[in-house]
């Protein structure tokens, strides 16, 4: 994850677009973009004073030589969130990096602009799972030609000692927030999220998923601009309202230090995709981001065991033998 993700893949043809964004619409983008982050900053610090710690997050605004900027917003050593990453960012690129012109050849010699919110959130009670969510916007542009632009997103859910019903819940919040776009946007944007936040080398998924999305435009989904930015707002909100209600279930809870140590283990999963396999790290580092907002979604804290194997019938044997896994959670 970066703040920096623009989302670029292969599944769908990026073209030129006659229902081009005007620079009014991309500004109402990213007016959206800082509220939003203003938004979950504030949901997020209610949770960390409800659960009596006093940790908020410190905004560091930056600016790149290259052109553009952002402000990222980090917490640190809370009593309930150990660390978490609220980052907005608007940046203009010259030279678009391989990960984009590779998969999109079109956008190869424009200029380009993404702008987007990043978060990672990691709690410091076992109990509650890692979340991770992202909105963005990418618009390539030529002179004399029309913009190139798609929106990408979503988020998901990195549980460490998973309960059925807040899985229930976060998918429940996911299908109800895609509904008003048509009843096939939740499954397909829920199996690219399965598909997406999969360890290869570990054979396993990274959590129990969500939603992801990228190349929404007029030309893949058949939505006008105004429905796709639509879309992204109620992508943004949606993550608070699968989050919230989790954490203020959940983060009271007491745990052992043996949970403590399988939480850090199981961070090390999280690592290992993001620095393998996350296409928006892989981005950021290749277009020349701002390392230390690349990197803030590591956690503070993680480990490895050389082979590790949960007891059957234990609640860490469980989380890999039965959650890690797709299934259809509004089934169950």
């Amino acid at each position: 994850m970066s703040l920096t993700n623009t989302g670029i893949n292969n599944a769908a043809p990026i073209v030129d677009n006659p229902d081009s964004p005007t620079a009014k619409d991309i500004q109402r983008v990213r007016d959206f973009l800082i509220q939003l982050q203003a938004n979950i900053c504030q949901a997020l610090e209610q949770q960390e004073i409800d659960g009596g710690g006093s940790a908020t997050f410190v905004p560091d605004d930056w600016q790149r030589p290259e052109g553009g900027g952002g402000r990222s917003c980090v917490m640190a050593d809370g009593a309930v969130i150990e660390k978490a990453g609220v980052m907005f960012s608007h940046i203009h690129i010259s030279n678009l990096p391989a990960t984009a012109t590779a998969r999109h050849p079109d956008i190869a010699g424009r200029k380009a602009q993404a702008m987007g919110v990043s978060l990672v959130v990691h709690p410091r009670n076992p109990n509650v799972p890692t979340s991770h969510a992202n909105v963005r916007l990418f618009v390539a542009e030529k002179e004399g030609e029309d913009p190139i632009w798609w929106f990408g997103g979503g988020f998901d859910l990195t549980p460490f000692y998973p309960v059925l019903e807040d899985c229930v819940h976060w998918h429940h919040v996911c299908h109800e927030l895609c509904a008003p776009f048509g009843e096939e946007i939740y499954p397909e944007f829920k199996k690219w999220c399965d598909d997406y936040f999969y360890l290869r080398h570990r054979n396993e998924q990274r959590g129990v998923g969500g939603l992801f999305y990228d190349d929404v435009n007029t030309q893949s989904r058949g939505w006008d601009f105004e429905t796709c930015f639509k879309f992204m707002q109620a992508v943004g909100q949606g993550y608070l309202d699968g989050i919230i209600p989790i954490f203020e279930k959940r983060k009271q809870l007491p745990y052992t230090e043996q949970q403590r140590e399988f939480q850090l283990y199981r961070r090390g999963r999280y690592v290992e995709y993001n620095l393998v396999y996350d296409r928006g790290t892989l981005f950021g580092l290749q277009s020349n981001g701002r390392i230390e907002s690349i990197l803030v979604s590591l956690p503070p804290l993680t480990g490895w065991q050389y082979r590790y194997e949960p007891e059957a019938g234990t609640p860490e044997y469980e989380l890999t033998d039965f959650y890690l896994k797709p299934r259809d959670w509004l089934a169950l």
